[in-house]
């Protein structure tokens, strides 16, 4: 590829409000953009990373420093070249999903063509985002379910020790269908089939990791009992672990920080449904970057989870435009006033 240049920033989304899960809290999210030029293109990459999937700002700006993509041509094909990237290092994954997102841009501005032709996809997007709100006082997320006027869905962090509170302070101002993350938070199975009963009374549609991620035979016995289907988060990285998800849960949330970018995700949605796994696109509180990416194959799942950009304070792009709930773009657009 000869006539590229690259580029590294690191990057802090500071988060509007605190992100408090069963594990832990936090009020930003580091990320690094990978920024790709040619003389008449620029195509943009994004590793945004939350504590859990190890990464830092330092170990992405190596791990893409040391691939040095400037080694390749143009005639080199995307196969070969995120296939080579995979096996560079273990691990790593939102470095890799940076490069993969950056070259799918990149190949798909070369063409002329948009991200979902790139994956063969023609149907219009229709799966409205949900809005994500993190555990805290009733009173708090009563006002954040509130402020998601523009949301139709809302998504509700569970596993602390208010959850009931919570949800029926959000029934107490919406009636709009509810996700719940748990993010392993629950320890036994009675505490998750009386959660599980109860939250299906009050109206929401799935639970997300209501165990830790190793716990597959107590998901699988809770999925016997529970009203509602249960989704696979940490329990579910990568394209290997798909198949050993469907013994435990109804679907599994793909994210292309843990499973290193578009092209793997592809493949997962491919062999889930082949399992008659549900799906979910998920996001780790991205920019308009990797969230317009992931949404590439909003035609192809069950749920959406993309609302970084609504997130995050400081986003360096500019925010999708919603109508419905549902994400109308597909390429990020610099915000006029920043110059990275």
């Amino acid at each position: 590829m000869g006539n590229l240049k690259i580029s590294l920033i690191p990057y802090t989304y500071q988060l509007k409000h605190s992100f408090n899960l069963a594990i832990y809290s936090r009020t930003t999210t580091p990320a690094v953009l990978l920024k790709i030029q040619t003389p008449d293109i620029t195509a943009w990459g994004e590793a945004s990373l939350p504590p859990y999937l190890g990464e830092t700002q330092e170990s992405v700006m190596s791990f893409i420093n040391r691939f040095n993509l400037e080694r390749f041509s143009e005639s080199d094909s995307l196969e070969t070249i995120l296939h080579e990237v995979d096996n560079f290092e273990p691990n790593n994954t939102a470095a890799k999903a940076a490069i993969d997102i950056a070259l799918h841009n990149l190949k798909a501005q070369l063409g002329g063509i948009s991200l979902q032709q790139q994956f063969g996809i023609h149907t219009e997007f229709t799966l409205p985002t949900s809005y994500t709100i993190g555990i805290d006082s009733p009173e708090n997320v009563a006002s954040r379910a509130t402020e998601a006027k523009d949301f139709n869905v809302l998504k509700i962090k569970l596993g602390g020790a208010n959850d009931r509170e919570m949800i029926a302070a959000v029934r107490s101002v919406t009636d709009k269908p509810i996700y719940v993350d748990v993010n392993q938070g629950w320890k036994t199975l009675d505490q998750a089939e009386k959660e599980s009963d109860w939250l299906a009374k009050m109206g929401v549609v799935l639970i997300e990791q209501p165990f830790p991620k190793d716990w597959l035979e107590e998901t699988a016995r809770l999925r016997e009992k529970s009203p509602l289907p249960l989704f696979a988060d940490e329990s579910c990285q990568r394209l290997a672990d798909v198949e050993k998800m469907a013994q435990a849960f109804q679907g599994i949330n793909i994210k292309l920080m843990k499973c290193t970018g578009m092209a793997e995700a592809a493949k997962m949605i491919s062999l889930a449904r082949k399992l008659n796994l549900k799906i979910m696109m998920g996001s780790m509180t991205e920019s308009s970057v990797a969230t317009l990416a992931a949404n590439t194959f909003a035609p192809l799942v069950d749920f959406i989870d993309l609302d970084g950009p609504w997130l995050i304070a400081n986003n360096p792009f500019e925010t999708p435009k919603l109508q419905g709930g549902v994400l109308m773009e597909s390429s990020p657009k610099l915000q006029p006033e920043v110059n990275l």
